[in-house]
């Protein structure tokens, strides 16, 4: 059992040997891509609500 754990790390450590793994720069500008990204979305989805909400109002009342 536990020589089984030991191969299971031991083939952990290579897999995450073979990973591309991002420099410093490519993830600030992925960070900030999202958060842009999730921000004008944000602004959409609001304007949407409040522009439904005033057709939905204007219909019911």
């Amino acid at each position: 059992m536990i020589g089984k754990i030991k191969k299971f790390f031991a083939e952990v450590v290579v897999e995450l040997k073979k990973v591309s793994w991002s420099t410093r720069q490519e993830l600030i500008d992925s960070t900030w891509i999202v958060i842009i990204s999730s921000f004008i979305l944000g602004i959409f989805i609001a304007i949407t609500d409040v522009v439904l909400s005033k057709i939905m109002a204007t219909l019911i009342y």
